[in-house]
């Protein structure tokens, strides 16, 4: 792998151009940049009061790092002559490459040819703006940002985009975050996020990384860079777009229509233990927790505020959420009670009320008494007046409390302002400044708190294993029957009932006699089986079986009869897609016909581990049903993850041919009675002619 080191923490850097070019020696200059920066240009004398050189051949020596802002023909040209040169590595900023896409045939033709130019230089972009070093005041950088110079010894949160806008707009945020690096990767022609993120997290003044992704540049990329940042102990938070895109369009099983390519990237983002979020707000807030308080050691939140209005709008906004406010335990609530008195309901939320406002040795001792109780964050809603209209004397009490509290009892704390501009940037800093976080929005601050939390649980895991399995070339498909599905299942060892097929009313009765009583009976050749009327069940005799018969056999290809499974006790579906990165995907939800409108399912990456089937399976809403829901008999759950971990085996074995598998329902039955593939759906791709 290439080593970053000098492009992203350059001693001497180059810069090629005219306007944006200037613009870069201005913002490096602005920000104290110690090194050696020469403009080149092949007429001016100076630019921005720097003598220019003429050429890359005229330099002092081979640059670490370089901005090149000229046209994409003569990007080209540079990056072949500066990796000849022996620089450290250049920014691309020249549009009219890949991304130009069909509209302009020299756009693919000259990305391929910037790649091969730069050889083993790393480059950012095409199409991008560059980078910004905030810790050594390094700005490859042709426009406008936000950010300010790292004090030295400080550490920040490191930021990867594609999008130099979004790049912008973060560096812009009044929050409080520090920033350590901001970089974008435009097209990643050459050098992709993951491998501009090793680079970023080696450095030590980097607290956290977050990542905006559009689109992942190497599955085993980032598999490397979510070990090597655990190994480091630098939580990753990712923003990743694609959750408005379309489940696939031609398709033929339920599976399908629910593992998109967003569960996918979910699933992988979940197993490597990189936190997720959905809106820019919300990755500000999940980076400035972990940049204080690291991941979450769990999932038990406590809040505390001075108004039942507050605390009740908590605990609302908690409903549903992966954090909980775990109820006070006897003791717990005895000593709370102890330092607000009896006119106070103690609970959690805690609406402490106004009674001891302003008293810091009161407050210090409600507050201590709270966060004692072993919480894994705890918040303090606290909004601050308008600095142009209010006093925020009394406030700093309050903060002062929170702080001894939270150090007298080892805790982690933030202080939540329920409106993001009550917060302002200049008391984030002092809040920061004493180990707390300064959250702003509610709802973005339990996003953080759940990231932080699923980065802790995940950090507690051993390492996955690396997604391993090899899809197929797309190409002409076939879907076998239900008959041959299952004959290739069983053969694989999978729990499959009993059956076989029949041409005719007589051979299907003849059939059932031989299985015993009761039978299922399907017309073969007919995907959703149940939409279309194509199966008759608990057929108990050979009169049922023949007028069933009769009337299935003019509807598809053939009649498959097979004993029926009974002691059912819950339906899963579980299927495999293909997907065009990570290779075959299982996805598991609640069976049945109502598959889709439960909107029940969880999504894994193979190959997956015994616990990892577990796990997915108790996340299903489904799950009460399998755990003996009001009296009803239990499932058997392990026979449940044998057959899912059989699916995934064939899946990973067949995955050179697999195209898609619907399992829909798989059975369980009770305990100590297994599980069975009541219906079985499998698309192969064709072998080329």
């Amino acid at each position: 792998m290439r080593s970053l080191e000098r492009l992203l923490r350059p001693k001497s850097v180059a810069v090629f151009g005219g306007g944006w070019a200037a613009a870069v020696i201005r913002q490096t200059q602005r920000m104290g940049f110690a090194g050696e920066i020469w403009p080149v240009h092949p007429e001016k004398e100076t630019i921005e009061g720097l003598p220019a050189y003429r050429c890359a051949a005229d330099l002092p020596s081979a640059p670490d790092a370089v901005f090149i802002g000229v046209n994409r023909n003569a990007s080209v040209h540079l990056v072949r002559e500066l990796s000849e040169r022996g620089a450290g590595g250049a920014v691309c900023f020249a549009s009219g490459f890949r991304e130009a896409g069909a509209d302009d045939a020299d756009g693919e033709r000259l990305q391929e040819e910037l790649v091969a130019a730069a050889g083993n230089m790393p480059i950012l972009g095409p199409n991008c703006y560059g980078l910004i070093n905030y810790c050594d005041g390094a700005l490859l950088w042709p426009d406008q940002h936000g950010g300010m110079r790292l004090p030295e010894s400080a550490r920040g949160a490191a930021i990867v985009t594609q999008s130099s806008n979004i790049a912008i707009n973060m560096t812009m945020q009044a929050r409080g975050l520090p920033l350590s690096y901001v970089v974008t990767a435009g097209n990643q022609a050459q050098t992709g996020l993951s491998e501009i993120a090793i680079g970023l997290i080696e450095d030590e003044r980097v607290s956290v990384l977050g990542l905006h992704i559009e689109g992942f540049d190497s599955v085993a990329g980032f598999e490397r860079l979510a070990k090597h940042a655990r190994e480091l102990k630098k939580p990753i938070v990712a923003m990743k777009l694609g959750k408005s895109e379309q489940a696939r369009a031609a398709t033929v099983s339920h599976t399908a229509s629910l593992a998109g390519a967003d569960a996918a990237s979910d699933a992988f983002l979940a197993r490597l233990g990189i936190g997720r979020v959905a809106s820019i707000p919300a990755f500000m807030e999940v980076l400035k927790l972990l940049h204080v308080t690291g991941p979450l050691d769990g999932r038990d939140i406590a809040s505390m505020s001075c108004s039942g209005g507050e605390a009740s709008i908590m605990a609302d906004s908690a409903a549903g959420r992966r954090v909980t406010f775990r109820p006070l335990f006897p003791d717990h609530r005895t000593a709370i009670r102890q330092t607000l008195g009896p006119l106070v309901a103690v609970a959690n939320p805690l609406d402490y009320h106004t009674f001891i406002w302003n008293d810091a040795p009161a407050m210090t001792a409600t507050f201590s008494a709270m966060v004692s109780g072993g919480f894994d964050l705890n918040f303090l809603v606290l909004d601050f007046p308008r600095a142009d209209r209010c006093s925020d004397a009394d406030w700093r009490a309050t903060v002062s409390a929170f702080e001894t509290a939270l150090k007298a009892n080892g805790a982690k704390g933030a202080i939540l302002a329920s409106l993001p501009e009550n917060l302002s940037e200049n008391w984030a800093a002092d809040i920061m400044a004493r180990g707390i976080a300064p959250m702003q929005g509610i709802d973005e601050a339990f996003d953080a708190a759940e990231a932080a939390a699923a980065i802790g649980a995940a950090w507690k895991r051993p390492f996955p294993a690396a997604v391993a399995a090899k899809a197929g070339e797309g190409g002409k498909t076939h879907t076998l029957d239900e008959a041959e599905a299952k004959a290739r299942l069983a053969v694989s060892g999978l729990p499959v009932p009993q059956g076989c097929r029949a041409a005719t009313a007589a051979e299907a009765v003849a059939a059932a006699d031989a299985l015993g009583y009761p039978v299922a009976l399907k017309a073969l050749g007919i995907a959703h089986k149940s939409e279309r009327g194509a199966v008759r069940l608990g057929l108990r005799d050979a009169e049922s079986v023949r007028e069933a018969a009769d009337a299935l056999a003019p509807i598809g290809t053939g009649l498959f009869v097979e004993r029926m499974v009974e002691g059912g006790v819950a339906e899963l579906i579980v299927g495999v897609t293909r997907d065009p990165l990570f290779g075959p995907i299982v996805t598991v939800g609640s069976g049945g016909i109502l598959v889709e409108l439960l909107e029940d399912s969880r999504t894994l990456l193979l190959p997956a581990t015994r616990d990892e089937i577990e796990t997915a399976i108790r996340a299903l809403k489904l799950f009460p049903l399998l755990d003996g829901y009001r009296g009803r008999p239990k499932a058997d759950i392990e026979a449940a993850i044998d057959a899912i971990e059989a699916i995934a085996r064939f899946a990973v074995e067949n995955a050179g041919k697999l195209v898609e598998m619907d399992i829909n329902p798989l059975i369980v039955c009770e305990i100590g009675k297994g599980a069975a593939i009541a219906d079985a759906l499998i698309v192969l791709q064709e072998d080329p002619q």
